[in-house]
């Protein structure tokens, strides 16, 4: 398919819309390095819109690309994409098919109806720092297509796989595997013995754990407060409990 700048300019527009994401699989990379890194990964590119200074920068992205890239002016690119900082580039690129949900001897991360981009793609992020290529997401998970979540990945989103799935049905088909829940009654972190195996289920910031998953949980972990604050950010929680069950 061919872009002009009208076109590229109408599908990037679309492409903020979650029903046109779902319909045409497709998402928006956005920055510089975001692109890049993109660029690089086995994510198929349908096209990017870039400046002249971009271009400039990286030659060998037009050549490798060629009849893929659309020049933009740096203003048309800040106002295209979500990022107030970024006037550089804007990537289209296809959604990829998830290979068959398998656990192995590996720790996964399930979320519970968290809804906020920022904490999703900043625990894509730890994931990925950690050595986590699985999160299994409810239903209710804020897209992990959204603008926002890839933009607050820096990357990590080309290497860690995230699945919906209704959570209850997931957990009752992986009966006999541990699986440790976020929760403020939970046992100390710091003596708790871990498994080299389980998944480790974290709430949303505003609401935890959803009741009906509750069960499923075979131990309950906590981080143990020393000062008042009332709770932690869903994604430092998320790489407090990593650090500790990865040591």
């Amino acid at each position: 398919m061919h872009f002009d700048k009208s076109s590229i300019k109408k599908l990037i527009k679309e492409l903020h819309d979650k029903k046109v994401r779902v319909a045409q699989r497709l998402f928006l990379v956005e920055g510089e390095v975001s692109v890049l890194e993109f660029l690089n990964s086995d994510y198929d590119l349908v096209a990017v819109a870039a400046s002249s200074e971009f271009l400039a920068d990286h030659p060998d992205v037009v050549k490798k690309f060629f009849g893929k890239v659309v020049e933009l002016k740096k203003d048309e690119v800040e106002k295209l994409g979500t990022l107030s900082s970024n006037d550089k580039a804007i990537g289209v690129f296809q959604q990829k098919e998830l290979p068959t949900f398998e656990m192995g001897d590996e720790t996964v991360l399930a979320l519970s109806d968290v809804n906020d981009p920022g904490n999703l793609g900043t625990i894509l992020r730890i994931a990925d720092w950690y050595g986590i290529k699985k999160i299994v997401a409810s239903l209710n998970t804020v897209d992990v297509y959204n603008p926002k979540v890839v933009s607050a990945t820096k990357g990590s989103f080309a290497r860690v796989d995230v699945y919906y799935r209704d959570l209850a049905g997931f957990f009752k088909e992986r009966e006999g595997v541990a699986v440790l829940g976020a929760d403020l009654t939970g046992e100390d972190i710091h003596s708790f013995k871990f498994p080299k195996k389980g998944i480790l289920l974290m709430g949303s910031e505003s609401h935890g754990i959803h009741p009906d998953l509750k069960k499923y949980i075979t131990q309950n972990v906590t981080i143990p407060r020393h000062g008042n604050a009332e709770s932690l950010n869903v994604g430092i929680a998320t790489a407090v409990i990593l650090d500790n069950w990865k040591r």
